[in-house]
């Protein structure tokens, strides 16, 4: 055989045994999601569950593309107004949640045995940790509201999305919405019933108000478009 012939797998039989086996292992419960979609028809839900899974694979590279730029975009602009370890809040901007979850993101890696550095912290704070320093702010440690606004926004945030004249709220809708479908994905969960076109299309503009060129490169190698295209009822489809 050629080395650049890929073999073309043969469709899978699903037989009464296959089917009832793989209904133990996935649970009854998680099966049902697909069932409902499939009008109870157990190989057409099979099916539906390996398109999700092909599907959310898909996503998995450019929600990565879009978190590690948002994250480190919003790390460098911060470490312009505030210094490079600006999650220690001397400055006094940051509210209690966003406290929380940097000492949790601490403990972490104390735990772990990584250094309590930027490039460590940085990297252990999750995708919602910055889409929350997007948002309005919420309540201070000490009392009163922070007003991300005027403390993150007008000082960093704004630049991070600097191919775009995008205010704070139009930026946060749509990472925020984003934001549940990679929790969806992380978690293993049915996204069957959201835009998922949509949601590619969101991710796709996010990026070009940040990192067209980047956004540009991230589509090349996408193949969300491909799988969305994809017939969930296809014997082919692999994950």
């Amino acid at each position: 055989m050629r080395d650049d012939v890929v073999p073309v797998k043969s469709a899978f039989t699903y037989t009464p045994g296959c089917v009832a086996a793989l209904e133990a292992s996935l649970s009854a419960e998680r099966l049902g999601t697909y069932l409902r979609k499939s009008k109870g028809n157990r190989e057409q839900a099979i099916r539906l569950h390996i398109w999700n899974t092909a599907v959310s694979a898909a996503f998995y590279g450019p929600l990565q593309c879009l978190e590690i730029t948002l994250r480190n975009a919003m790390h460098a602009r911060l470490s312009e107004a505030y210094g490079l370890t600006w999650y220690d809040d001397p400055s006094g901007i940051l509210d209690h949640g966003t406290h929380t979850r940097i000492a949790g993101a601490r403990e972490d890696l104390k735990r772990d045995g990584y250094p309590d550095d930027p490039p460590h912290v940085v990297a252990a704070l999750p995708f919602g940790f910055w889409i929350m320093l997007l948002g309005a702010g919420g309540r201070m440690t000490a009392g009163g509201k922070a007003n991300y606004e005027m403390t993150i926004w007008r000082k960093a945030g704004f630049r991070v999305f600097r191919h775009s004249r995008v205010t704070r709220k139009a930026a946060h809708k749509p990472l925020n919405y984003l934001r549940t479908l990679r929790n969806r994905i992380a978690h293993h969960e049915p996204i069957i019933d959201r835009h998922l076109a949509a949601d590619y299309a969101s991710i796709q503009q996010v990026m070009a108000w940040m990192a067209p060129d980047i956004g540009l490169w991230m589509d090349h190698h996408s193949r969300v478009a491909e799988l969305l295209a994809f017939s969930p009822d296809s014997p082919d489809l692999t994950f």
